[in-house]
């Protein structure tokens, strides 16, 4: 059975014979018929002018009526410019001002897209900017929960994905504007105050990645420290507390003087203690099955990072171990993870302990210091002094440090020393007495 023939077929073919007529044919026309999207054509230089001037009439009518307050025949006059002479400076205008008249009259959706549609079609007006600030103050006023209306600000309920959404266009909108990194924050705000975490993390981490050097970028640096730290006083994953550790160093470190250094220092001590109180149990729970190495690790890691109480505890520990397994605990021990010396306990109790060192040692051990006044200080002569020369020499002898000896020299000889005292006899003593012997000859000095 064949379909019966649609009721607007012969309007179709009649209107396809007469444009077949015409001596152009206009394939618009066609597209029209058989429901295709028609694309807009700018006009020729002249003809442009011919619609710049009919369009700045009616958009100056436009103005007339917003101002005197008839914001609906003035919506419709920025609509028909738009639509009538779409390539034209006063369309761009058109369109704007049509995107405020909506702003004021509380719908947020529909002002944010008509304020996109405008960002799309004229991205070269001088009111992007402004377009991009409105865009952004629709977003913060959803966020809050807020709306206006006229002079008012109305309670209003918005899904938190639609103004994630707003957020997002806003950075494609603008990606290097000043508010790209304002919404790229509000968006991590959100997913914070909603609880989920990884989000929150990722969202303050781009942030940090694509606006460096920006107050947000810094405040997402702190803000991902606070969130990992939160997590880990609620779980037990120690991914958290490094997560938490690397975040908040990386914070001081960028951010020296920032205003939140002393509450990040703060929070870094809360981490560390956390985390050497979870490596003290461990190691005790390791100790207790008989497993020195991994015992000794933690303990390791709790003297790291423990508080005087803590690290007191793990080298108590860590002592019993030694004695116990030293072979076990000298095989824990990594370059730059050993923060104990084993040999310090009890040492007056040893056999070879000597005492402290002398205070001459003392001084000797001692680095030395930098001088802090002129006191004893002599200045570096600006010329050498003359060296003394033999007599007989002028001048020292070439690539010489000392003055040569002249082959007439002589070496002095030394001088003989005088024959020592006899004390003479007693009387009445028939004893001769000693004869010195002679002295030995001096031999000249080479």
């Amino acid at each position: 059975m064949k379909s019966p023939i649609p009721a607007r077929l012969p309007l179709v073919l009649a209107c396809a014979v007469s444009c077949l007529s015409l001596p152009t044919p206009s394939f618009a026309l066609f597209d029209f018929i058989f429901g295709k999207k028609v694309d807009k054509v700018a006009p020729m230089a002249s003809e442009r002018q011919t619609q710049e001037a009919a369009a700045s009439v009616m958009l100056a009518e436009a103005r007339m009526a917003h101002n005197a307050g008839r914001t609906g025949k003035a919506q419709s006059l920025y609509q028909a410019v738009v639509k009538q002479y779409p390539f034209t400076p006063s369309a761009a205008e058109a369109s704007f001002q049509n995107a405020l008249i909506i702003r004021h009259t509380g719908r947020m959706d529909d002002a944010f897209e008509a304020l996109q549609s405008f960002l799309n079609d004229y991205r070269d007006s001088p009111r992007f900017n402004e377009a991009i600030e409105k865009q952004f103050e629709i977003a913060e006023e959803a966020k809050g929960g807020r709306k206006q209306r006229g002079m008012l600000l109305v309670a209003m309920k918005m899904n938190t994905s639609d103004i994630i959404e707003f957020y997002d266009r806003i950075i494609k909108n603008a990606p290097f504007g000043k508010y790209a990194p304002l919404s790229q924050f509000s968006i991590a705000e959100i997913q914070q105050d909603m609880n989920e975490k990884d989000k929150a993390v990722a969202a303050y981490q781009r942030v940090v990645e694509n606006y460096p050097g920006t107050s947000q970028a810094a405040e997402a640096q702190f803000r991902i420290g606070s969130i990992s730290n939160i997590a880990a006083q609620r779980s037990e994953d120690a991914s958290n507390l490094l997560a938490a550790r690397d975040a908040l160093r990386t914070y001081i470190a960028s951010n020296p003087g920032g205003e939140r250094k002393q509450e990040t220092e703060m929070i870094l001590s809360q981490v560390n203690t956390a985390e050497a109180n979870q490596s003290l149990t461990v190691a005790k729970f390791y100790k207790r099955m008989g497993k020195t190495r991994a015992a000794a690790i933690y303990l390791n890691e709790a003297l790291k990072y423990g508080s005087p109480e803590v690290s007191n505890e793990a080298r108590t520990l860590l002592a019993e171990l030694a004695a116990e397994d030293p072979e076990g605990v000298a095989e824990a021990r990594k370059p730059g993870q050993d923060y104990t010396s084993l040999t310090a306990q009890n040492l007056k109790s040893r056999d070879d302990y000597v005492g402290p060192l002398a205070p001459e040692l003392a001084r000797l051990s001692q680095k030395p210091k930098m001088r802090t006044g002129d006191d004893g200080f002599m200045p570096i002569p600006l010329q050498e002094p003359t060296l003394p020369l033999r007599p007989g020499v002028t001048a020292p002898g070439a690539g010489s440090l000392l003055p040569p000896i002249p082959e007439t020299e002589k070496p002095a000889l030394l001088p003989v020393p005088p024959a020592p005292l006899v004390p003479p006899a007693p009387p009445g003593s028939n004893a001769t007495p000693p004869v010195p012997p002679p002295p030995a000859a001096v031999k000249p000095a080479s």
